[in-house]
């Protein structure tokens, strides 16, 4: 705690390092502040709530660079970064907020929304990071969901081309399959008259015997034609079909590979949450609220503390400053008027010397050029004239 310090002795009073880091957080200057005593711990706690959102803004920052770069120092080094970013925001908002224009709607509520909105986004992180199992439980599920997707994609991507070729090779095994039962029943039949048990009932090679062989190797004959033209196709088609379903499982992997745990995703996932879960709805607003707060500890501190002498001072150092800064721009203006006048003064008396010291020299000088003009008979007088002009005359000042 403070001690009361005497009046007389109040000059005296020496802040601690500490506190004037906060004074300079919550945009106080010291030299005014130092003579207010109870402004001092007023400020105070304005620096504190502005301590805490650095801090917080901070640590929230690193958490989310760090769902989305590898590592720990790049997401320090950027979690510091945006912190010091939002730590000037907090600066200009309180430091815009005085007795005497707190009270301005407009000014407050922009400040208000400003705030608000940097909590909400300030708040995402943090939320995730307290409900990061059963996020990751969400994630997982919406992975697999995804996969799932894709492939009924993929499968309606292939599905026309693959329905007709598996409908060609129907055709074309039904056929194969038809001629291959009637060379099947050719031979059959063949075989039976041979062994004594087909329709005449004679063992061996007879004539009715080779009539039936006859037409079993003339239905084999047509089948292996038939099979040399319908087997390739059919190949073929079988191929296609692995090649697309290689390229359905490739692209399978590649979308497997490249899904994540990033921010958005994340984000996604939590909102997945929340559609079928009433009571982690209420605790997740409630901690968005809190987490909002936060951030507006600053504008609120700042509002709701009372003012005392430090922003009457500051308001009285102002006018000061304005009214020494307008009397000593009068006074160089003076000064500077006074030395052109003495200036001119000057120069005056000097020109007027001037002539007053050559005027003889002058009238020497004109005798000297008339002289000469009347020696030479064959000058002119506007040729003495014009002589005497260019060297005696003076040109008037521009």
């Amino acid at each position: 705690m403070e001690k009361n310090i005497a009046v007389s002795q109040r000059e005296s009073y020496s802040p601690s390092a500490f506190t004037e880091l906060l004074w300079w957080l919550s945009t106080a200057e010291k030299e005014i502040l130092v003579d207010s005593v109870i402004d001092r711990n007023r400020y105070r706690i304005i620096g504190m709530s502005v301590l805490a959102t650095w801090i917080f803004a901070t640590l929230a920052w690193a958490y989310f660079f760090s769902t989305m770069v590898a590592g720990l120092w790049i997401p320090v080094l950027l979690g510091l970064f945006m912190g010091f970013i939002i730590l000037t925001i907090d600066r200009a908002l309180i430091k815009g907020i005085t007795k005497f224009n707190k009270r301005k709607f407009l000014p407050l509520l922009f400040r208000g929304l400003l705030a608000m909105t940097i909590g909400t986004f300030m708040a995402q992180p943090a939320v995730l990071y307290m409900f990061d199992k059963e996020i990751r439980l969400q994630t997982s599920l919406d992975n697999e969901k995804r996969k799932m997707v894709k492939r009924q994609e993929l499968d309606s991507l292939y599905s026309n081309r693959k329905a007709e070729l598996n409908r060609q090779n129907a055709l074309l095994k039904n056929e194969l399959d038809t001629k291959y039962a009637e060379v099947e029943k050719a031979r059959n039949n063949f075989l039976s008259e041979t062994d004594g048990s087909g329709g005449s009932g004679k063992v061996g090679i007879r004539d009715i015997a080779l009539a039936k062989q006859k037409e079993y190797q003339k239905l084999d004959g047509e089948y292996q034609s038939i099979l040399k033209t319908r087997q390739p196709l059919l190949d073929s088609n079988e191929n296609l079909l692995r090649d697309w379903e290689s390229k359905k499982q490739a692209e399978e992997d590649l979308f497997a590979q490249q899904l994540n745990n990033g921010f958005l995703t994340r984000v996604e996932a939590m909102n997945n949450l929340l559609k079928n879960n009433p009571a982690l709805q209420f605790r997740y607003y409630l901690i968005v609220f809190i987490l909002m707060l936060i951030e507006l500890m600053p504008v609120i501190a700042k509002t709701l503390l009372p003012s005392g002498s430090y922003d009457e001072k500051v308001l009285l150092r102002e006018e000061m400053e304005i009214a020494l800064a307008n009397s000593n721009a009068g006074k160089e203006q003076r000064l500077k008027e006074w030395y052109n006048q003495l200036a001119f003064e000057q120069d005056t008396e000097a020109i007027t010397a001037f002539f007053s010291l050559t005027k003889e020299d002058r009238n020497e000088k004109m005798r000297s050029f008339s002289k000469q003009w009347k020696e030479d008979n064959h000058a002119s007088f506007d040729g003495l004239w014009e002589k005497m002009k260019k060297d005696l005359l003076t040109k008037q000042e521009n």
